[in-house]
């Protein structure tokens, strides 16, 4: 294994730590625990947990390593601890404890790494936990929305600019398209990386079809909310209609500690206040931006605008053929504009938090002229969470294994989502009725473009 490939992991490790600090340490004590809510974990549980995975994943299988405080190991176990019990009150220590354990994990890990020989194993154990993290550090993100917190310290003001796009839809010839990734090789290499429901990489024929080249966005999202898209039952299907009658929620947005049962009328974060839309970002509410996207948006709700509008939603196999465009004898994309991941690209990181026009950042367009499909908002697809033909279990068996079946994909991460975590072949498992994390989607025509 090359010396530029511990660089590479050193640094990731590093940059991890920062950013999981900044989120803790931008809060105080008192509010690191939150009230509870069925979508997030308390932040101070996230820390733990956090160098939990390090200790079991890379310091236990690699060295046969005891974790720092056995005694502990049940809590910071997200199979060993039901999720209501991690609010529990004098459960888990205090915030110096928990950070000096974290930090400790976080020392232990990088003498290893930087003192030790380093396999393709390793470097995949490394990786997969630095990762794992990173999928943490976007749900302290959406923490924050949920309970209704100051934004995180790296969100940046001021939008990009709206750039020229063409309101057609972009057509995707009928062809064989790549999905996945490769299953690990035994020179296996970091650019490589992919989960196991990624894998293992196959041929897909589609038919053409034609999508639209930006996301929804909150003008065209409002329509339908106007037009009584909310009230009107044709356009909700079964599932859709039962989310509606059921939908309950701890109501934290408008200071209730209860569950209550909610009428919908609109996305969850919007609301009419003296005649005017209004959005919420973390603590502060907004003026609802008519060409940002919309946000906040469950799988039945997009399904429901679709029918409203005339379209549907894409495949997880058109999803990625747009994005990426991988054919086989080509030069393969992990993203839409190539190979090599370039972060000014993108709304990522939570530095624009869907911001920005659904036609900014044209950079980032795909091959057929598709915009922001990496980043800004993880985007619905038809397809449930299944495995690929072929599938394997990863290092973490639990990894996919429990969202299979009930969940749906969505794809191409969100404003929370780490640069370094995303690529196209992604695979994220939502439940349908998710919508605190920030989801939208793009449409597709209903006519076939092949015929």
């Amino acid at each position: 294994m090359h010396t530029n490939e511990r660089d590479t992991l050193l640094s990731a490790l590093a940059i991890t730590r920062e950013r999981t600090l900044a989120l803790i340490d931008t809060l105080p004590e008192d509010r690191l625990m939150v009230r509870y809510h069925r979508g997030v974990n308390p932040p101070l549980w996230e820390l733990g947990h956090a160098a939990f995975f390090y200790e079991v994943f890379v310091l236990s299988a690699l060295d046969g390593l005891p974790s720092i405080d056995p005694s502990m190991d049940d809590l910071w176990d997200s199979f060993h601890i039901e999720h209501r019990d991690r609010w529990q009150p004098g459960l888990f220590p205090g915030l110096a404890q928990t950070r000096d354990y974290f930090l400790q994990v976080y020392d232990r890990i990088r003498v290893r790494l930087e003192s030790l020989a380093l396999s393709a194993d390793d470097a995949y154990l490394y990786r997969y936990a630095i990762l794992h993290q990173h999928m943490h550090i976007e749900s302290m993100v959406w923490c924050r929305q949920t309970v209704g917190y100051p934004a995180p310290s790296d969100v940046v003001a001021g939008p990009p600019d709206p750039e020229p796009i063409s309101p057609e839809d972009a057509t995707i010839p009928a062809g064989t398209y790549l999905m996945g990734m490769p299953a690990r090789s035994p020179d296996f290499a970091t650019t490589d990386f992919g989960f196991d429901n990624e894998k293992p990489r196959f041929e897909k024929q589609l038919g053409g079809f034609a999508i639209s080249r930006t996301l929804v966005s909150n003008a065209q999202f409002l329509k339908f909310v106007e037009d009584g898209g909310y009230e009107r039952p044709e356009f909700w299907s079964f599932g859709g209609r039962k989310w509606l009658a059921t939908e309950t929620d701890v109501a934290l947005v408008h200071g209730n500690r209860e569950p209550v049962t909610r009428v919908l009328r609109h996305p969850l974060y919007w609301r009419q206040h003296q005649g005017q839309w209004q959005e919420k970002l973390f603590d502060q509410w907004q003026p609802l931006q008519p060409d940002y996207p919309v946000n906040h948006v469950s799988y039945w709700e997009a399904e429901a605008y679709c029918n409203w509008a005339g379209r549907r939603l894409p495949t997880e196999a058109e999803w990625e053929a747009a994005a990426l465009g991988n054919q086989p004898g080509q030069s393969f994309r992990r993203f839409p504009w190539g190979d090599e991941l370039d972060p000014s690209r993108v709304d990522m990181d939570a530095r624009l938090m869907a911001q920005l026009p659904v036609s900014a950042l044209a950079e980032g367009d795909s091959r057929f002229g598709c915009r922001q499909m990496i980043g800004t908002v993880w985007e619905w697809t038809t397809d449930q969470f299944l495995p690929y033909n072929g599938f394997s279990v990863d290092m973490y068996p639990y990894m996919s294994t429990l969202q299979f079946g009930d969940h749906k994909v969505a794809k191409g991460g969100s404003c929370a989502t780490s640069s370094m975590l995303i690529r196209g072949t992604y695979r994220q498992a939502y439940l349908p009725q998710r919508n605190d994390v920030y989801t939208g989607f793009r449409t597709c025509a209903l006519k076939d473009t092949s015929l």
